[in-house]
């Protein structure tokens, strides 16, 4: 595979134009450690600037007709197509994601777009019966949804495209302008994208990338009363900080999770291994809705261990650019750190290691935990890592109950041949999404996507996005 990534400095995206910033830091792998780019750290007054940018461009976005905000998307569709290769490279660059598992995310966020531009099409209000109530006769209402305005969109560096396209797509169908704060581990791909919808016709000012520290970057989005909404994928400490400061704005937080799944008695092993294994594994588990916790009725307890121990060892460790590669670098050195601190409490706890447990370098090797306490680490709080943990249940109602035994609530998973259990776990769980027959992983790009307690407020899937940066008009005409 030719990288087309090269070492470079990298700018500033403000009003349509790439602005050398005052300041740049480096850029590492979290694979190999190597410098790959030189990023802008943004002041204040930078920051202000695109602000600025988004502000002047609200009345050009807001009156663009539905079509053209639904063209541009088509074109970016069409560039991302054109540029699909490059652009999982560049994650598998900047964010250590497997190659093939990068690919698969530029997929997603071709979709992403596409279901946006179809979205910019549908957005509309309703009718309402106004002589429903005494006084209401001879008169017409309805209502529109009308832009918001300026998103403030602070981003991950799991999913530096998809979760991008999460917040950029919605924005620009709904007729918003965006300034986008990507995660420090993972610019190169808002870079990227800036180029793409610059090429693909979108006014200038519409859409602006700024990197630099949360504290001065990240405060100003949230707190500058030019910005009407705030979409936010991160951590619960950190979109709880962001609620707080953001006062009257719009806010929308998708947060953290400790997903888990259910396997009810006389489930066919064999047909959900690789699925549950994928789902624990895939990027390292550095997915929000990684599955962490299996809870397994205790007749397909050992069976399942044995097989799923069997194929996670079979994982291929290694370099994110190999197309081989199932689970490479964390994103960073201390959370390497942080999860053999986890792994070691619960160890100490009594919790067995039955493969795993250890690092290469940056890498953690898959691990597989059994009988781990429900107040353990690698338990209550997300591990955003290769680590699962597999527990006994009787009954699945016990189940339920460890599954609802969590500060998150972002979606469940349960295996059952019995339509009954299905559906009171489907009444009983208390999560944003439960998936039945599946992994709690499961996720396409136009269901509504968010969770309850500390997983979060608001949803994403472009329409349910839509919805939270549109504000709703009612007109009423009086025909008296």
């Amino acid at each position: 595979m030719n990288l087309k990534v090269q070492v470079r400095k990298k700018n500033l995206y403000i009003d349509g134009q790439w602005k050398e910033a005052t300041e740049h830091a480096s850029l590492t792998s979290p694979y190999s450690g190597d410098v790959i780019a030189y990023i802008p750290k943004a002041n204040e007054e930078e920051v202000n600037e695109a602000i600025e940018a988004a502000v002047r461009a609200k009345t050009v976005m807001a009156k663009m007709p539905a079509h053209e905000r639904a063209a541009i998307l088509e074109r970016l569709v069409a560039l991302f197509e054109k540029r699909l290769d490059e652009a999982a490279e560049i994650i598998a660059l900047e964010a250590a994601k497997p190659i093939a598992t990068a690919i698969d995310e530029v997929k997603r966020t071709i979709q992403t777009y596409k279901f946006a531009a179809e979205e910019a099409k549908r957005i509309h209000g309703e009718t309402l019966p106004l002589d429903a109530a005494p006084g209401g006769e001879k008169r017409v209402a309805y209502t529109v949804r009308e832009p918001i305005g300026v998103i403030g969109a602070i981003t991950p560096f799991n999913f530096p495209m998809n979760l991008v396209a999460h917040k950029v797509g919605p924005a620009i169908a709904a007729g918003n302008t965006i300034v986008l704060k990507p995660a420090s581990q993972t610019p190169l791909s808002s870079f990227f994208l800036a180029e793409l919808l610059q090429e693909a016709g979108l006014p200038n000012g519409a859409f602006n990338v700024i990197t630099g520290s949360g504290r001065v970057v990240g405060d100003k989005i949230v707190t500058d009363d030019r910005i009407a909404a705030i979409t936010f994928t991160g951590s619960p400490a950190v979109g709880i900080g962001i609620r707080n400061k953001a006062g009257l704005k719009r806010v929308t937080l998708e947060l953290g999770s400790n997903a888990a799944v259910i396997i009810d008695k006389g489930i066919d092993i064999d047909s959900i291994i690789n699925r549950c294994v994928k789902g624990a594994f895939s990027f390292q588990g550095q997915v929000c809705i990684s599955l962490q916790r299996i809870y397994i009725h205790e007749s397909l307890y050992e069976t399942f261990v044995q097989k799923f121990v069997e194929a996670t060892q079979q994982l291929k460790i290694g370099d994110p650019l190999d197309p081989s590669t199932d689970v490479s670098a964390l994103i960073s050195k201390g959370d390497v750190e942080r999860t053999l601190d986890w792994i070691h409490e619960a160890k100490q706890h009594g919790a067995e290691v039955a493969t795993g447990g250890i690092a290469k370098g940056n890498i953690l090797l898959p691990t597989v935990l059994l009988n781990a306490e429900s107040s353990l680490k690698v338990s209550c709080q997300e591990v955003f890592a290769p680590i699962v943990i597999i527990n006994k249940v009787q009954a699945v109602e016990e189940a339920i109950e460890q599954v609802n035994d969590s500060r998150y609530g972002l979606q469940a998973g349960i295996y059952t041949d019995n339509v009954h259990t299905a559906l009171t776990a489907a009444e009983n769980l208390h999560v944003g999404g439960v998936m039945i027959n599946d992994i709690p992983t499961f996720r396409v790009d136009h269901m509504p996507y968010g969770g309850v307690k500390e997983s979060g407020v608001g949803r994403e899937g472009i329409k349910y996005a839509v919805e939270e940066m549109t504000e709703l008009k009612l007109v009423v005409f009086n025909r008296n």
